[in-house]
């Protein structure tokens, strides 16, 4: 088909996202540089105003209060680019040649801590690593550049696709706050690709779970533990005696292997000599059954609020649904165009089950059927964060695939 994938480029490309800090909330460097890389393929591109909705979830995300909305850590522009300050998700659409729904691609800005100084390092045996004191970044420039360069060789060899629609999200390691708050009705795709699984280029997650956070407060009541401890209610006990009759792991509740449940803190504090009037505690809930998601969250609810109310105490507890599951059907256009595409390109067209979540969870929220392809990253959210140089360009390729396979099938 003429299509060749320039590996210095995408090599080029890839170290040069990489060293571009863009941790939650603080993506408009990055922003920039997309907003140029698309520009130049000849895409329009408009960011939304997702930078200001996220003022709040950004202060809760790093514990403190934003108040109006800021720039950033620094909020200074330099050398034309906004470095350290927030950005609102990118959209961005090249007319076709063919007639036909448009294609989405999309993966997302931002990467978490260790986040700050990232450099890729080039080793011998072809595989990227971070510089050993942060992340990589992979996630998710791997899925940045590869959807860059894929779709650059579409171009470059003159092949006939349909439309293409661009989405790159921010917040997405925020539990996908940033596409959350996009408006779908700019979208107009019949399928989307998500670039943003691990693992070897040429498998595809085709379903994702609900992932279900709560935090409970349990308010006693304080009394000195020396002098008078029978005049307290203890907190900390209290809670205690609720976690002790909550489930954790993987089979919690008789739900089996689909559902898991995990406390992940328990906050409180004050003198050792003050019976304690408040403790808070965290934790998730994931399952592939948005429904078992749910009633287990109203199990916890209601062991927390039992417990505070045999000893005399008060509870508070909040339930947060942050993804909701999907199952995209083995039979929809996405995964049959995926599987079609890695039959050309000799790669494997595995379907999995994740047990994390995508920007995919919200687009299936807004009836976007589509599918979360890996792109080679590995060890994600580590020091130890890698990739190969042949997963980079194979990824690459399934782009440019996944575009021109869907075109012919117009024809």
């Amino acid at each position: 088909m003429g299509l060749q994938i320039n590996e210095e480029r995408i090599k080029k490309d890839f170290a040069a996202l990489v060293a571009v800090d863009s941790v939650s909330f603080y993506e408009g460097q990055m922003a920039e540089r997309m907003t140029e890389a698309l520009k130049k393929l000849g895409f329009s591109v408009w960011e939304d105003d997702a930078a200001e909705k996220l003022c709040d979830a950004r202060g809760k995300f790093e514990g403190r209060s934003t108040g109006p909305c800021e720039a950033g850590e620094d909020g200074r522009e330099t050398d034309g680019l906004r470095r350290e300050s927030p950005a609102g998700n990118l959209y961005g659409f090249l007319k076709g040649t063919l007639p036909g729904r448009p294609v989405l691609f999309s993966a997302h800005l931002d990467t978490v801590r260790p986040g700050h100084g990232k450099r890729a390092v080039f080793q011998e045996n072809g595989r990227i690593t971070s510089g050993g004191d942060t992340v990589l970044g992979a996630d998710d420039a791997a899925g940045l550049a590869e959807i860059l360069e894929g779709i650059r060789c579409v171009i470059e060899a003159g092949l006939p696709r349909r439309d293409i629609e661009i989405l790159f999200s921010v917040a997405e390691e925020a539990h996908c706050k940033g596409s959350a708050r996009f408006d779908y009705s700019r979208i107009r795709a019949g399928e989307a690709y998500v670039l943003d699984l691990s693992g070897a280029v040429g498998s595809a997650a085709v379903q994702a779970p609900s992932i279900v956070t709560f935090e409970a407060t349990v308010n006693g009541k304080a009394a000195h533990a020396g002098f008078a401890p029978e005049d307290g209610v203890h907190a900390i006990a209290v809670m205690c005696e609720a976690i002790s009759r909550i489930p954790q792991g993987r089979s919690c509740a008789g739900t089996g292997e689909e559902t898991t449940l995990n406390i992940g803190s328990i906050r409180a504090k004050g003198p050792t000599n003050i019976v304690p009037s408040l403790c808070v505690c965290s934790g998730e809930i994931r399952s592939c059954s948005h429904e078992r998601a749910m009633e287990m969250a109203d199990f916890v609810r209601k062991t927390f609020e039992e417990a505070a109310a045999r000893a005399g105490a008060s509870c508070d507890v909040r339930v947060t649904v942050n993804l909701t599951a999907y199952q995209t059907p083995k039979e929809s256009p996405a995964v049959r165009h995926f599987q079609e595409a890695c039959g050309a390109l000799s790669l494997p067209g595995t379907l999995v089950r994740t047990f994390g979540g995508s920007d995919n969870n919200n687009f299936a929220l807004h009836d976007i059927s589509g599918i979360v392809l890996s792109c080679g990253m590995c060890d994600v959210h580590s020091i130890r964060e890698s990739i190969r140089v042949e997963d980079l360009v194979t990824g690459a390729r399934l782009v440019a695939e996944l575009a021109i396979s869907m075109a012919y099938n117009q024809l």
